[in-house]
């Protein structure tokens, strides 16, 4: 029914078609629908040619560096490479869609939207990489756009240092719509793991206490540049020019704060994220398992609801009882306000 419309809560009884073949199909048809047509919405702004059957990894948010969509960039450069190493290995395809607004004096987010077009100039235009890896990022992300991506993604990046977001909500919608989450224990993806248990989601990286603990230690990003060889030539790769080949010093700002005084950590994760990822890959691969996952993230979302949020307010901080009452509008007659008021006394 749609009971749920009016209490989110009725979503629970979703638990019980997990293992409903029908239902599967019938998920996963709508998410494919919903691809289909953002694919073709791509295509015609973006002129790039989208494989509807790839993965949709998505990272929508303010552009920050606290929300890391560094970490994401040197994801996409590592499978680049991965590709450009052995183009005829087995690989899962993905649409990475990047999108978000940065303050208008906020150079370093400047520059991280540079570093992705950059990038995606870079991949989407390699013959060897072909369809099985595209980066688009979305320009003026707006709430028209957020309908329109959000239904379409199949995984959703809530990749923030632990302890640095307050709550986020785009995470529950994302979650609400049928993605899943790659993403660390912060903000409200701690409640969505509370909800939907740990399991179903694919949480990665520091804890805050883990962060602390480094805090006190003493964060050397160089450590993790030498430890890891796919991490030192993906840096090595943005800091020789090689996705900037008319201006080699164009991203210096963005590899000096990254080796040299970065707060929010992205190489400490990067290992961590990148085996995620991996994760990530071979789930898609079982469409099965991938929608059952879906479907229990789907059936936790019902906590998540605005209508929830204010009943707790009225009922725990305010100490009022709900009513059915319409209240009527200023410009409405006088007397229709007389009316309510009368029966709220009753």
């Amino acid at each position: 029914g749609d009971s749920y419309v009016k209490d989110l809560s009725h979503l629970q009884k979703l638990h019980q078609l997990v293992d409903n073949d029908a239902f599967i199909r019938d998920i996963s048809k709508v998410k494919q629908d919903n691809k289909d047509k953002f694919a073709q919405y791509l295509e015609r702004e973006y002129r790039v040619q989208i494989n509807p059957a790839s993965m949709f990894d998505v990272h929508v948010k303010r552009i920050h560096e606290y929300k890391r969509q560094l970490l994401n960039c040197l994801h996409i450069i590592t499978m680049y490479n991965r590709i450009k190493m052995n183009p005829t290995a087995p690989f899962v395809p993905r649409t990475i869609i990047i999108g978000g607004k940065a303050a208008p004096g906020y150079h370093m987010a400047k520059k991280i939207i540079k570093l992705i077009t950059s990038v995606g100039d870079v991949v989407n235009n390699d013959p060897v990489v072909g369809n099985k890896l595209k980066v688009i990022y979305l320009e003026n992300y707006r709430v028209s756009l957020a309908e329109k991506v959000i239904p379409a993604t199949d995984l959703s990046e809530q990749i923030s240092t632990a302890g640095t977001e307050a709550s986020g909500t785009g995470n529950m919608k994302f979650m609400l719509n049928g993605a899943l989450t790659i993403g660390t224990m912060d903000g409200a993806n701690v409640e969505m793991a509370e909800e939907a248990g740990e399991e179903n989601l694919f949480i990665f990286g520091m804890r805050v206490e883990d962060v602390a603990a480094l805090d006190k230690k003493g964060y050397d990003a160089m450590v993790y540049y030498k430890r890891n060889p796919e991490l030192k030539r993906v840096m090595d790769q943005i800091t020789s020019g090689y996705f900037s080949p008319n201006n080699p010093d164009l991203f210096k700002d963005l590899t000096d704060m990254l080796f040299k005084y970065d707060r929010f950590k992205v190489f400490a994760d990067f290992d961590d994220y990148v085996k995620s990822q991996e994760k990530v890959s071979k789930l898609y691969q079982k469409p099965k398992e991938w929608t059952k996952m879906v479907i229990k993230n789907i059936a936790s979302s019902g906590k998540f609801s605005s209508d929830r949020t204010i009943t707790d307010y009225a009922k725990e901080v305010w100490g009022v009882e709900p009513t059915d009452l319409k209240i009527p509008a200023p410009n409405e007659p006088r007397e229709a306000i007389v009316e309510t008021a009368k029966a709220l006394k009753k």
